[in-house]
């Protein structure tokens, strides 16, 4: 999800190709030195298999909405979630994977981080959208969605009005459409709308 939100807003024009992982075409592990989505391949650059390096990688091509015009705090944010929020999001998230987790001491130590950065927003992270709001907000959604009533009823205003209104905007609506499984010989999927000048797996 973020590797689009990038793409999308800096409108760098890739081939979009949909895997399902349980079913990985032979050019997609060629191309993916982990086996991972997402996956990226840019005209005559290095594969990137990382979202955040994807997202990097899209707004240093352009940069319309100056999303890359933040504090360094906002790199430190996004490790934050990367790190401990992602690991507690899973344990809270796939419980029955992590049997020597309990999943509502998980769901604490990712409240901990939703607290703090609930203290943190102004409308945005640091008063305007930025690389860091949107790199960790599909992690947000992800967590608030494993029991949204619960979520809605926690003391984190800020935090809740900043998820909607991206659950609510049309980048959301865009980056969320359902594309067919990708097979070779497929005609190229453009995304956004322009011609292909690399290829993305979601």
């Amino acid at each position: 999800m973020r590797a689009r939100l990038a793409i999308y807003a800096a409108q760098v024009p890739v081939t979009l190709r949909e895997v399902v992982l349980r079913d990985k075409p032979r050019a997609f592990l060629e191309a993916s030195p982990s086996g991972t989505v997402p996956c990226l391949v840019p005209a005559g650059g290095r594969v990137i298999d990382e979202s955040l390096d994807i997202m990097i990688w899209a707004l240093a091509q352009r940069d319309p909405q100056r999303w890359s015009e933040m504090p360094d705090a906002g790199y430190e944010w996004i490790a934050r979630c990367d790190g401990p929020f992602k690991e507690a999001l899973d344990r809270t998230k796939y419980a029955t994977r992590y049997p020597e987790c309990d999943p509502m001491a998980e769901r604490s130590h990712a409240s901990g981080f939703l607290t703090a950065l609930d203290r943190q927003i102004d409308g945005y992270l640091f008063g305007k959208p930025t690389l860091a709001d949107f790199a960790i907000l599909p992690f947000v959604r992800q967590f608030a969605f494993i029991d949204k009533s619960w979520f809605d009823a926690q003391d984190w205003p800020r935090v809740q009005d900043w998820l909607q209104r991206f659950l609510d905007s049309s980048i959301f609506a865009e980056i969320m459409q359902k594309y067919p499984q990708w097979k070779p010989g497929d005609p190229p999927v453009s995304f956004p709308e322009q011609a292909a000048e690399a290829t993305l797996a979601r």
